[in-house]
């Protein structure tokens, strides 16, 4: 039985700590390390497979103002 995991995500209170179990216990890859505002997002990956495109943006500063829909027309 094969299992395969294409991506995940595992919330963590010391990204050094995650940083040093994924990378140097268990051998992975870093493909991404983005810290901002005091939160962190690392990307790893075994080393035999495919690197997959993958991508950290930015929050914006504020949040989005919600839509709002046209008042309908009389007709």
């Amino acid at each position: 039985m094969d299992i395969t995991i294409h991506a995940t995500y595992l919330p963590q209170d010391d990204p050094d700590a995650a940083l040093a179990f994924y990378r140097d216990t268990l051998g992975f890859e870093v493909r991404n390390d983005v810290a901002f505002r005091g939160m962190h997002w690392i990307t790893v990956g075994p080393p035999t497979s495919p690197a997959f495109p993958s991508s950290c943006t930015r929050p914006p500063s504020t949040p989005a103002s919600p839509t709002t829909s046209a008042a309908p027309s009389s007709r």
